[in-house]
């Protein structure tokens, strides 16, 4: 490189040299810009992070301004620095099409030597070796293209104000209005904004890591330290058992056509309709993943919303009661939100993390999930229990399965209150919901071909008003103003031939009941035959001795506030 370069200083009078200012912009964009706009004709992601990426390389300038004599050697320091740091994203988007994220400096410290090195020769092909080569030679043909700019030190220092207002100071404008700014707050907004560029991508993503870690760690050694249920009896102790979870994601009933859509959403799952027990009045607590987790795998309900943090969960009885656990996600892993999510399935024996995505609005197909379920079918252990998290119909709907996937492009059959600018978005979800179909089902035809002694269980989380509600004019969720289709869930149970001849029930008597997935400990016990202290079989969804309860909805903090749900409900069948 040629390091070495003199240029006399300008007069006031001469022009700014704006096409010396560009090339060193686009030098230091290149290395967080090109890695978004891949991301962007992937169709991968939404055009936040190429956005602040943009803005965010702004910030290599103010050093060229202020040092002008030394433009070449600082942008070739910094250059090198970003140029080391955005090979690694390169090669992970190489990779998994993804945008590296502090998800995967988690599963880099989760995996051991031998993982690591197994996945680089599983995933590296021959062309990544010219692509970084010419990569890397872009780069070095734009940094021979910058130049010293000559700023008088008065201007010099106001564009480098402007710019530090720009990248620090004017992000702040919404925590004020909002009254929420603090030094915290302050903190958080800027590492939200610089993120997506090289190198905070992965400074930030440590700290981040480092921090949702220990929050983590401490939920994980509180679960450590809860003691096992008492009296605890399996009536499958002793015999090969398979049982597995499903848990789906704001899937709404309503837009499933196994619940009477009249679009063909679900024609798999409808196909194998005769083999499931379809319950249709069960609804979700909270329309938040978090918190109806919180309460689906643990004790904890609507009127006793912390007992997950005193109480053993789901996955702690289940290794109590000597199965082995894994744990199968689709859902992001390592972010601030959801960090309960990483917490319930550290709990378990196995993890197998598929979204490392920093940003939720990316693509990250459900069929992941398949590969690594029929590896853990596979596996030795004589009784399993698997837990399956996809990411299911979360919006942005379109990016919840791939783009030829998608079946309904137009009006039909569509309701007529349905405008032009809302069909696009319900056959956007209306497709996702039928990719989900798709993978749901290929998770029991995958669990049937393994002949089971097992069962399993589907719902989701929570549902998504699509228009649906009266008005017509809600979408999404909102737990301030709740209707039926946020909390209005798919809950189905299939059973292999082993487990039906031993375990004989019939529950059409049972599908119509109103029933609220907080309770879903006692309905799983029942299921399978379990007991132990703390099990209630009135809470059972399954049980003989059934008790219909209010189905509360809404922020339990505010108990004033929860809405019973049932008068609502309109039973089908």
């Amino acid at each position: 490189m040629e390091l070495a370069q003199t240029t006399a200083l300008p007069t006031p009078a001469e022009r700014i040299d704006w096409r010396g200012l560009g090339w060193a912009y686009l030098f230091f964009w290149y290395f967080s810009g090109l890695m978004h706009v891949f991301l962007q004709l992937g169709g991968a992601t939404t055009s936040y992070g190429l956005r602040q990426a943009t803005v965010a390389s702004i910030l290599w300038l103010a050093p060229l301004l202020l040092f002008p004599r030394r433009t070449r050697q600082i942008a070739a320091g910094i250059g090198l620095v970003l140029w080391a740091f955005s090979l690694v994203s390169l090669g992970y988007y190489c990779v998994y099409g993804q945008e590296f994220s502090q998800s995967v400096i988690f599963i880099m410290f989760e995996s051991n030597p031998a993982e690591a090195s197994e996945y680089f020769a599983q995933y590296f092909v021959w062309w990544m070796v010219p692509a970084f080569l010419i990569y890397s030679a872009v780069a070095w043909l734009l940094w021979r293209r910058v130049r010293p700019v000559y700023l008088s030190r008065r201007a010099a220092w106001v564009a480098v104000a402007l710019i530090a207002l720009a990248l620090f100071a004017f992000p702040q404008i919404k925590n004020v209005r909002r009254g929420l700014l603090s030094p915290a707050v302050a903190a958080e907004t800027i590492q939200k904004r610089m993120e997506p560029a090289v190198p905070w991508q992965m400074v930030v993503g440590y700290l981040q890591y480092q921090e949702q870690l220990a929050n983590m760690q401490e939920l994980l050694e509180q679960n450590k330290q809860l003691p096992p249920v008492a009296n605890l009896v399996d009536a499958n102790d002793g015999q090969p058992t398979t049982l597995v979870l499903v848990i789906g994601e704001s899937t709404n009933r309503q837009h499933m056509s196994l619940y009477g859509y009249p679009r063909p959403t679900t024609p798999k799952l409808d196909a194998l309709q005769g083999e499931l027990a379809v319950f249709n009045n069960v609804i979700g607590p909270r329309p938040y993943t978090i918190e109806v987790l919180q309460q689906v795998l643990t004790f904890a309900d609507q009127e006793n919303p912390d007992l997950y943090l005193t109480q053993p969960s789901l996955m702690n009885i289940m290794k109590q009661s000597g199965y082995k656990t894994f744990w199968i996600t689709n859902q992001q892993t390592m972010t601030k939100r959801n960090t309960m999510l990483t917490n319930f399935s550290q709990q378990t024996d196995e993890q197998f993390y598929l979204n490392n995505s920093r940003d939720q609005n990316s693509r990250s197909y459900d069929e992941s999930v398949l590969e690594p379920f029929q590896k853990v079918l596979a596996d030795p252990a004589e009784k399993r229990f698997i837990v399956v998290h996809l990411l299911g119909t979360h919006m942005k709907y379109e990016y919840r399965y791939p783009p030829e996937a998608a079946h309904f492009t137009d009006r039909s059959g569509l309701a007529e209150w349905a405008t032009d600018d809302q069909v696009p978005v319900i056959n956007n979800y209306d497709n996702a919901v039928r990719y989900n179909d798709q993978v749901v089902a290929s998770l029991i035809e995958r669990f049937s071909a393994a002949k089971p002694n097992g069962l399993m269980v589907y719902f989701s989380d929570h549902g998504e008003d699509v228009f649906d509600s009266p008005g017509h004019n809600v979408l999404g969720r909102n737990e301030g103003r709740p209707t039926v289709p946020m909390y209005a869930v798919p809950f189905f149970i299939w059973e292999s031939a082993s487990w039906r001849q031993a375990h004989p029930r019939d529950y059409a008597a049972y599908l119509n009941r109103p029933w609220q997935t907080s309770h879903f400990i006692h309905t799983w016990a029942d299921l399978i035959g379990m007991r132990f202290a703390g099990f209630d079989p009135s809470k059972s969804l399954v049980g003989k001795t059934f008790k219909e309860r209010p189905l509360l909805v809404g922020d339990p903090a505010s108990p004033k506030g929860l809405i019973d749900m049932r008068p609502l409900l309109k039973p089908r069948g």
